[in-house]
C-alpha cells in the first residue's frame, strides 16, 4: 500500500528539472518594455491638424514627460525616450502649469481655456489677439514637462485665424 514505485519517482525528478528549465529561459527574455508611443500621438495630432473644419481630439499617454517642438512630439520615461515627427502644419504647444515648470514657461491662460473648450470669442477680444498669442506661443522654447495622462489636440477658427492647440 505504501510502495513507492521507482518510475514515479523518476517522472517528479523529471518534471521539477524541466519546470527550473522554464523558469530560467523565461527569467532570460529583457524586462523592458518598448518606449512610450509618440507615432500615436503624432497621427492624432496631424488627424486634427491637417484638417479643414474645427475638430478636437483627444489621446491617451503612458509617458512621464512630454516636449511638443515645431514639427516633432517625445515622450520619455524610464523605458526611454519616442520621438516622432509631425506631418500636420504649424502646431501651438499649450504648456500647462504643473510641479517643475517655470511661470515663465507656461503658456497663455487664454489659450489654455480654449484648449479645454472655450470659444476663441470668449477668451480673446478679437481674432488679432488670439494670433499673437498663439505666435508667443510657438515662439516660445521646446522643454520637457510633465506629461498629462490625456493629450488634447483642438483645431480652432477664429475669424480669419486657423491654430491647432496641442496640450
Amino acid at each position: 500500500m505504501f510502495e513507492t514505485h521507482l518510475d514515479a519517482t523518476y517522472a517528479w525528478l523529471g518534471l521539477a528539472v524541466v519546470s527550473v528549465a522554464a523558469v530560467g529561459v523565461a527569467a532570460a527574455f529583457p524586462a523592458s518594455s518598448p518606449p512610450p508611443d509618440a507615432d500615436g500621438v503624432a497621427r492624432t495630432v496631424d488627424s486634427v491638424a491637417d484638417g479643414s473644419y474645427p475638430a478636437t481630439a483627444e489621446h491617451g499617454i503612458a509617458a512621464d514627460r512630454l516636449r511638443l517642438a515645431e514639427g516633432s512630439v517625445s515622450l520619455r520615461d524610464e523605458r526611454g525616450t519616442a520621438r516622432a515627427t509631425l506631418d500636420a502644419p504649424r502646431i501651438t504647444p499649450v504648456v500647462r502649469p504643473t510641479a517643475g515648470v517655470t511661470p515663465g514657461a507656461a503658456t497663455d491662460a487664454r489659450l489654455r481655456r480654449v484648449l479645454d473648450g472655450a470659444p476663441p470669442d470668449a477668451a480673446f477680444d478679437d481674432p488679432a489677439s488670439f494670433a499673437a498669442a498663439a505666435e508667443r506661443a510657438r515662439a516660445a522654447e521646446a522643454r520637457w514637462t510633465t506629461a498629462p495622462r490625456r493629450i488634447t489636440v483642438r483645431r480652432v477658427h477664429y475669424g480669419d485665424v486657423r491654430v491647432t492647440l496641442v496640450g
